[in-house]
Parts: C-alpha cells; sequence; structure tokens
C-alpha cells in the first residue's frame, strides 16, 4: 500500500511542527486576534472607531538569496525577523500601525527543528513589529528545493487613519534628509554579495577578514531593522513628511518613490559611515561606486524627509528611540534632465 510518506509528505511531521510553534504564535497575539492557530483562516477584528477613515495597506515581501547563506552557515533563527522587516517596514512609511502577518514557508521535506527556528525568528519579528502572527502555510513539495533548503514569503496588513497618511506629497525643496542607520546590507544585494565575496573571493561563511568584527557568514546574516514601532512615534510627534524603505535598489530608486513632482534630492555621501561589508565587497569585487549605491543601503536603512527647523529634534528623538540618524542631504527643486537623486562627495 503506497501512503503520502512515501511519496515524500510526512502529514504527521506536518502536525507535530504546528504543536510545537504553537506557543511562539501566541506569544505575538493581539487582543483583537480571535482565531488560534490551526483554522482555516485568521480573524482580526478591526477596532474601526478608533479612526475617522480607516485605511488598511498591505504589503508582501520574501528573504531573497540571503536565505543561502542561511543554508550556508545552518542557522536559522534570524531570517524570520528579515521576513517580518520586510513587509512590515514598507507598510509602516504610509504611517500604518503593522496589525497581522502571515507566513508562507516551503520546502522539499520538513525538518521540524529548522522549520521551528524559522518561525521563532519570524514571531520575534511580529513582537518587535506589534503585529500578530494569525496563520500561515507550510508546503512540504518533495524535489521542489535542494535537500535542507526552503523558501519564504511573507505577507502583512496594517492600518491608517485616511487623513494621516504619510505620502510625501507636501515634500519642498528646503526640505532636509534625515536616514536612520542600518543594521547591516538588511535583506538586498545578496546575490551581488555572494558572489563577490564567496565566488570570487573563495571566502566561506566562517572565513574571518579584517574588516569585520564577526565572520563573514555572521555578518551578512544580521536581521533587517525593523523600524515600525520607531515610525508610529515619531509620526505622532513630529512633522514627518516621507518616509523611504531603502530596500533594492539603496537611497538611489527608493527615495524618490515618496517626491511630488517637482523635486529631487542632493545627498551627501560623506555624513555617515559605511558599513564595513559594504567596503568589503566594493574592495573585494571592485564594485563600482554608483552600482554600490543602487543595488545596497550603504548604511541607511531608512529615510525621513521633514522641515528643516525640525532636523535636530527628529534626530534626537529617533536617537531616544533606538536609531541613530543622520543629516544626510536636502529637498532641492528639480530640473530638466537632472537624476532623481544626485550624490555629493
Amino acid at each position: 500500500m503506497t501512503t503520502y510518506r512515501d511519496a515524500g509528505v510526512d502529514i504527521d511531521a506536518g502536525d507535530e511542527f504546528v504543536d510545537r510553534i504553537k506557543p511562539l504564535v501566541r506569544s505575538t497575539f493581539r487582543p483583537e486576534v480571535l482565531t488560534d492557530l490551526g483554522g482555516f483562516g485568521g480573524l482580526f477584528r478591526l477596532q474601526a472607531k478608533k479612526y475617522e477613515d480607516p485605511v488598511l495597506v498591505s504589503g508582501t515581501d520574501g528573504v531573497g538569496t540571503k536565505l543561502k547563506v542561511a543554508f550556508m552557515m545552518d542557522r536559522h533563527d534570524t531570517v524570520g525577523i528579515d521576513l517580518v522587516a520586510m513587509c512590515v517596514n514598507d507598510i509602516a512609511v504610509s504611517g500604518a500601525e503593522p496589525l497581522f502577518f502571515l507566513d508562507y514557508f516551503a520546502t522539499g521535506k520538513l525538518s521540524i527543528a529548522q522549520a521551528q527556528d524559522v518561525v521563532k525568528g519570524i514571531a520575534e519579528g511580529c513582537r518587535q513589529a506589534g503585529c500578530a502572527l494569525i496563520g500561515g502555510e507550510t508546503a512540504e513539495m518533495p524535489s521542489m528545493y535542494a535537500a535542507g533548503e526552503y523558501d519564504l514569503a511573507g505577507f502583512a496588513v496594517g492600518v491608517v487613519d485616511r487623513p494621516k497618511i504619510i505620502d510625501g506629497r507636501t515634500i519642498v525643496p528646503g526640505d532636509v534628509i534625515i536616514g536612520l542607520a542600518s543594521s547591516g546590507l538588511h535583506s538586498n544585494g545578496y546575490s551581488l554579495a555572494r558572489r563577490v565575496l564567496f565566488d570570487q573571493a573563495k571566502l566561506t561563511g566562517s572565513s574571518r577578514v579584517p574588516e569585520l568584527t564577526a565572520t563573514v557568514g555572521e555578518a551578512l546574516l544580521v536581521p533587517t531593522r525593523i523600524y515600525a514601532k520607531q515610525i508610529l512615534t515619531l509620526i505622532q510627534e513630529q512633522p514627518i513628511k516621507g518616509i523611504a524603505h531603502i530596500t533594492g535598489g539603496g537611497i538611489t530608486e527608493n527615495l524618490p518613490r515618496v517626491f511630488p513632482a517637482g523635486v529631487r534630492a542632493r545627498i551627501h555621501r560623506d555624513r555617515w559611515p559605511v558599513p564595513p561589508i559594504c567596503s568589503l565587497i566594493r574592495r573585494l569585487g571592485s564594485v563600482d561606486r554608483e552600482e554600490m549605491y543602487r543595488v545596497f543601503n550603504m548604511g541607511i536603512g531608512l529615510i525621513l524627509v521633514v522641515p528643516a527647523a525640525s532636523a535636530d529634534t527628529v534626530m534626537a528623538r529617533a536617537q531616544a528611540l533606538g536609531d541613530q540618524g543622520y543629516l544626510i542631504g536636502e529637498i532641492v527643486a528639480a530640473k530638466d534632465n537632472e537624476p532623481q537623486v544626485e550624490y555629493v562627495g
């Protein structure tokens, strides 16, 4: 008699996995959550009376080839934080409070311990963001993935009062640009980073180089900074006009996404420290400087556009909330045929 297990799918292992992660998932619940793990859909009761005109904001993302580093290092408890960060930071920049999160974990053969570590990171990311992990999917698909490997996707939903949406429309020349420090490469540019460090320079995850205080693998696995709670505090207290999450495409591609017509940015590259991992990649790969700024965050994970008179106050408040801020540029009038982001220095 042929069974599903013979075909490579172990239902019993899946059931055991769900039982193991229930405490992790419940640790993220908010009062609005109405269901436990295991239902067909997660129920979340929106407290609509708190808002004048509630608008739901959604986002989805993955971790990309940073997962390849996790496989190399056999460390899986941080990529879940990355997964949450990539989704909740994207919705928070519009002023939305992240409400709930769902994950998708797909693998060839389920390793309960490995998957549990991944969900441990997802739960930690949700706690950092203040959102509830209310559901997800674990897919065991034989022959789809190499042994020991998996893929991750995440989905976040938040809410913002329509009059309080941050969309950049009030940005004008004379406003200033504040960058909040990243924790490292975050979750972008890893195809280039891996090509340079591992394929060309022949380093390994356990290699040590003078530029880094940790191994190369450890430096690459530093989880993405989650800015959601800090953003919510700052927009309640300060005149924030626009916010950009600096992900794939770097400052060059992401900052203009919040610009209205008629403005561009002047960025001073000497006003913040570039992370050592970025300098290492540029040196070992002979990567062009402009290419680095189009691929990596270069040490800036989030950008705030504020009135010039508020810059010092905003940076001081960000510092109190745990984020190092730098005055990295200013908004200027746009001119024909000029780049939306001009780098100085």
